[in-house]
């Protein structure tokens, strides 16, 4: 018997600028095996194609989405509204206001309509936990994830050392 596909990962962003942070979710998901699409879905200046997408990502084999933009950020929670799949939003440092607009309307989101917020610029952070979200139900990620964060407990410890022994 096989083992069931823990599907993949959507990742959208609201503008081509936005790739460089959303890089992040996209290296982490790879690293650990787990295929994913990226596209760029303005739910301004496309809105009927991204709420399609978000409409219509379960049955597109989506098990978690992660959305990043900057400036007003509504992107996440758009999607959210649109799909019973766990949405992720990454505020994207732009603008005038460095992202605390991004942060503050993906956050801020109304009863019914979660979308779990990352810190700003927090792509990485934002694959981590779909693959979390994934881990739940497949062991060949959880064991991964397990692998993952001994690594990062075995960079902490590293850098003690070196610290350590150059303070003497």
């Amino acid at each position: 018997m096989t083992t069931p596909s823990p599907g993949k990962v959507l990742i959208l962003m609201g503008s081509d600028s936005d790739l460089g942070v959303m890089k992040g979710a996209i290296e982490v998901l790879k690293e650990l095996g787990v295929p994913c699409d990226a596209r760029v879905l303005s739910v301004h200046r496309a809105p009927d194609l991204a709420l399609e997408t978000a409409s219509s990502a379960r049955a597109s084999g989506y098990r978690v989405i992660i959305c990043g933009a900057g400036m007003a950020a509504h992107l996440a929670g758009a999607v959210a509204a649109k799909t019973t799949l766990p949405v992720i939003g990454v505020p994207i440092a732009s603008g005038a206001l460095h992202g605390m607009d991004a942060l503050c309307s993906t956050v801020q989101m109304p009863p019914g309509v979660p979308v779990a917020t990352m810190a700003i610029d927090g792509a990485r952070n934002a694959g981590i936990l779909a693959l979390q979200i994934l881990g739940v139900s497949d062991e060949r990620i959880a064991g991964e994830l397990e692998r993952l964060k001994r690594k990062l407990a075995e960079q902490v410890l590293e850098k003690d050392r070196k610290l350590r022994s150059e303070l003497g």
